[in-house]
């Protein structure tokens, strides 16, 4: 799996959690495994491919929702040597802070 976190923002709005609903909409109808955070949005997805694909779904979503500017931010996770999920990363991080 390829973890993908992406932060899209209708510039000149003073909230956009109307705009970021729509977004975890669109990530529930597609079947994508995610997590919403304050800052950002995380997804596992099978491909980097299938990850651009969504996130080109969704900045355009912002104009369909009456945006008249985005900005996207996209940092991705593509480990090829063993499978990772999200929460393997956050276990591994945990069990170091418990002194495991």
């Amino acid at each position: 799996m390829v973890i993908v976190e992406f932060i899209i923002v209708p510039l000149g709005e003073r909230s956009i959690s109307r705009y970021v609903a729509e977004v975890v909409k669109l990530l529930d109808k597609k079947g994508v495994k995610y997590q919403l955070t304050p800052m950002s949005t995380v997804m596992e997805v099978p491909t980097v491919g299938d990850a651009f694909a969504i996130i080109e779904e969704a900045h355009e979503l912002m104009f369909k929702l009456g945006a008249e500017r985005v900005s996207t931010t996209v940092r991705i996770d593509d480990r090829r040597d063993r499978e990772r999920k999200m929460e393997d990363k956050v276990k591994s991080v945990m069990e170091k802070v418990r002194g495991g």
